[in-house]
């Protein structure tokens, strides 16, 4: 059983396409196929039905798929912990990120990073915050550098890099743009564009609304604050967004309401970093929010 084979499977049981898995590791179809084909037949047994174009795991291929997780883990920390012993920090870095932090707060930390280390090769994943935390848990992504979870998760190192305000915005010829101050009853009245409830900052505003026994009216929902930014802009609703993201909109206070979220780094308890990981984390901690505590020291 050859560790190549294995991934050819992990990527099948993710896509759930031998397209698409051959895309992702740059291979045509027949030789994820044939990888396939050669693992089903060492170890005698059909991993995937294949019917009407679509392809699902069979029982021993669910029975497989922790097992080829954690091999592949096994055998990608051994080869780090080896590179490692040399003290040297190169070689990839592989984390997940979301697309807010990516393009809002790791430009800098990137850039000095890339001039202190540049043996490193970072291989970076952009999903939402809540899907980075999964292949971390998974242990597909060494780190993540995402909004934090409204609660910790025992078997993650969580910690904070920076402070993300969030205010209420409007765009410029909305109704409610030339009205003075507000509270979360009148807000209410008026259809709000935000991130979906499966979403940490959807379920920061969401739980605001539902403390105070005040109805939500969510006009339309979307992940990327981007899109939400746009579609306030037009005058489709108001919003919630971090406050480096408000300008060429209206931006207002609510009484008594002051909100906010964490935006930081998780990876794995049981995980060995790499020294490139490590690196990568000390750089983080060099950028981080006045006021936020530093990151210990990683053994």
């Amino acid at each position: 059983m050859d560790t190549q084979s294995l991934k050819a499977f992990l990527w099948v049981a993710e896509t759930g396409s031998f397209s698409e898995a051959a895309e992702s590791l740059h291979l045509t179809q027949p030789a994820v196929s044939k990888r396939i084909a050669s693992l089903e037949d060492q170890l005698n047994v059909r991993l995937f039905d294949r019917i009407n174009r679509r392809v699902s795991l069979t029982e021993s291929g669910r029975v497989l798929l922790p097992r080829a997780q954690l091999i592949l883990k096994e055998v990608m920390d051994a080869r780090r912990v080896l590179r490692d012993m040399t003290g040297e920090i190169e070689g990839p870095l592989k984390m997940a990120t979301s697309h807010h932090v990516g393009l809002h707060r790791l430009p800098p930390v990137l850039k000095d990073f890339a001039k202190s280390y540049p043996k490193v090769s970072p291989d970076m994943a952009f999903m939402d915050s809540e899907k980075a935390y999964e292949e971390v848990l998974a242990g597909r992504q060494e780190l993540a550098v995402v909004t934090l979870a409204p609660t910790t998760n025992s078997n993650l190192n969580t910690y904070p890099i920076w402070r993300d305000d969030l205010v209420f915005v409007v765009g410029k010829e909305h109704a409610l743009a030339e009205v003075g101050e507000l509270n979360i009853e009148s807000m209410s009245k008026w259809p709000a564009i935000l991130p979906g409830d499966v979403t940490y900052t959807g379920r920061i505003v969401k739980h605001l609304f539902e403390s105070r026994e005040v109805p939500l009216h969510v006009a339309m929902s979307t992940n990327y604050l981007e899109t939400i930014k746009m579609l306030v802009n037009v005058g489709m609703g108001w919003s919630v967004l971090p406050r480096c993201m408000s300008d060429d909109l209206v931006q207002f206070e609510l009484t008594d309401v002051e909100i906010s979220r964490n935006l930081g780094v998780i990876w794995h308890k049981a995980r060995t970093l790499s020294n490139a990981a490590k690196a990568f984390i000390g750089s983080l901690n060099e950028h981080r929010d006045e006021g936020i505590a530093d990151i210990p020291a990683i053994d």
